[in-house]
């Protein structure tokens, strides 16, 4: 007896091979057969009739370091057909830490990305000091899938550098020794790989770049060096070059990561966004990792399948919050439909409009404002069906044009649509020529890889977790403005080439003898509805999050952890430790 079999779908195995319809049978958490019919008894059958049956989405980038410790579910993620997240990006985690490390993660995690430091405290339990110690805390937990960890340099740095570290100042070689037996310690235990940023907008609470930012090659070098022998691990970085303002330091910075992955026989990974500084920077980049991979290095950039930036509404970050009249209603307001009543008045309307920020300095957010007043044709409303592939004439700036009102009039009445809950989307990167066609080159190009989903992170800003669903919605299905990704293409991208950077070779395609791990998609149905707030954290801590339709089943390890777009409340998802 089988414990699942799924019928007669039109099976996309993750290997980029043309589809075919068949069946697929999974015992004991393993594919057992894939097409033709499956016969013999089953504990449970999912006929998959006129479906799509994938192997489940690999993501490759997430933040769930401390929601893992206290949210089993790894929401939004897991409603995104994804059954294997990977955390420990951009250089931050949470481990090592001794006690008094705690508040500096805290607030640096909070700061870098956008976690609120309340949530961590209330939520973080601290029941581990090393970097194994954490992995063991991971394993005693159960998930909605699986999840597999990288150790970050911000908390080795501080474990062994103590503030010297914290302060940027140069590593010693016995600094650097320390660090590189912590690294190694933690990919023998388990880890997939070494991360670390050389973002200079990745600061401490304190405003100073994150520990690690400046690190030396002899330091960069020697931890590389430790995890020789370790076992394959990644080296990821969050690159000091994406926001393009220096395209000559981008391009240093990718020639010691070249040398870096020669040496050491590391695949380096880098996260490769379009910016408006340098728009064909990244053309350039992507061209010069595949002259690299020929002499001998991997190295492999990690782009977003869509524009890359910030919501900005009611339930998010907007130009009023700084206005003394929107502070008082909201702290007055016994529930957010009495905000929304009192906003949508013409004489609070007329005043809110007619002040000025208060502006507190240090607040990054401050200029938001200023971003809808001054550069409106960067703000663009989404629709109940949200569109991240926006035409020019639907900006703010066009439609405040073509009704004759300030844009900060026209935005603060989109803002209450939706009961007060609409968003808006500014696309920062990844959109400088107004449309989706450099990702597409992007996606294609054989040096990249899906990844910038950051589950877990930017908690009032950002909703990108979705990303591995708009892979399949917007890229197969709805494009109407370029040219589209084969369904074989999308899925072999945030399947198989994205479990093989990280050496996941247990997974990533439906073939015998691989993991459980399986979508059973509507394609017809599927798609991303509009993201909206929720306050499901600790601390009564509020995060945006986003839903699909379409996905008839998730399933991990041969147990269905979704179905109909439900969590089924099942946890077989478990800690992956090593690569395989």
């Amino acid at each position: 007896m089988f414990d699942l079999v799924i019928t007669n779908g039109t099976i996309v195995d993750g290997t980029g091979a043309a589809p075919f319809i068949g069946d697929i049978a999974i015992t004991d958490g393993f594919i057992i057969q894939v097409g033709g019919t499956v016969t013999g008894e089953a504990a449970e059958t999912i006929d998959a009739t006129g479906l799509v049956i994938t192997p489940g989405f690999v993501d490759i980038h997430s933040h769930y370091d401390g929601q893992a410790t206290f949210d089993t579910a790894l929401s939004p993620t897991s409603g995104h057909g994804v059954t294997t997240v990977v955390v420990g990006s951009c250089g931050v985690g949470f481990a090592p830490a001794r006690p008094a490390d705690h508040e500096l993660l805290i607030t640096t995690m909070e700061s870098v990305e956008d976690i609120p430091g309340d949530v961590l405290r209330a939520g973080l339990p601290w029941n581990w000091e090393s970097f194994p110690d954490f992995l063991d805390a991971l394993e005693a937990r159960n998930f909605s899938m699986d999840l597999a960890a990288q150790i970050g340099h911000v908390a080795v740095r501080t474990y062994v550098m103590g503030e010297r570290g914290v302060a940027n100042e140069p590593a010693t070689s016995a600094d650097i020794d320390a660090m590189g037996a912590i690294v190694r310690e933690g990919i023998q235990a388990g880890a997939l790989g070494f991360s670390t940023s050389r973002v200079l907008g990745h600061t401490t609470a304190a405003g100073d770049p994150v520990p690690g930012t400046f690190a030396s090659e002899d330091e960069l070098f020697g931890i590389a060096a430790s995890m020789q022998g370790a076992g394959r691990a990644v080296f990821q970085i969050a690159e000091s070059g994406a926001d393009g303002q220096d395209p000559e330091a981008a391009l240093k910075e990718l020639d010691w990561m070249r040398r870096l992955s020669a040496e050491f026989k590391i695949p380096v990974s880098f996260l490769l966004l379009q910016s408006a500084a340098a728009p064909d920077l990244w053309r350039e980049i992507l061209d010069r990792c595949t002259d690299a991979n020929e002499d001998g290095a991997e190295l492999v950039a990690q782009v977003a399948n869509r524009p890359f930036g910030m919501l900005l509404g009611l339930t998010s970050r907007h130009p009023f919050v700084k206005r003394a009249t929107f502070a008082r209603l909201l702290a007055e307001s016994a529930t957010f439909e009495a905000l929304v009543t009192e906003l949508r008045k013409p004489e609070t309307r007329a005043t809110i409009l007619a002040e000025a920020d208060t502006v507190e300095t240090g607040d990054k957010y401050e200029g938001i404002g200023l971003l809808v007043a001054y550069r409106p044709e960067m703000v663009f409303a989404l629709a109940e069906q949200p569109d991240y592939e926006p035409s020019p004439d639907e900006s703010i700036k066009a439609r405040s044009e073509a009704d004759g009102v300030d844009p900060l009039e026209l935005f603060y009445d989109l803002m209450l649509d939706f009961d007060g809950k609409a968003l808006f989307v500014v696309p920062f990167f990844n959109f400088c020529y107004g449309n989706h066609d450099d990702i597409h080159e992007m996606l294609v190009h054989p040096a990249s890889v899906p990844g910038l989903a950051d589950g877990g992170a930017h908690l009032a800003t950002i909703c990108d977790a979705s990303m591995p669903t708009y892979q399949i919605s917007h890229w197969v299905k709805r494009r109407t403005k370029g040219a589209r990704l084969p369904l074989e293409l999308a899925v072999k991208m945030h399947t198989l080439d994205t479990a093989r950077l990280f050496g996941l070779g247990d997974r990533g395609t439906l073939t015998v003898g691989k993991k459980g791990d399986v979508n059973v998609i509507d394609l017809e149905r599927l798609d991303l509805l509009m993201p909206y707030a929720v306050s499901d954290l600790p601390a009564g801590g509020t995060r945006l999050t986003q839903d699909a339709v379409g996905y008839v089943a998730t399933i991990v390890s041969g147990v269905v952890t979704r179905r109909n777009d439900a969590d089924t409340g099942a946890r077989p998802g478990r800690l992956v430790r090593g690569a395989r």
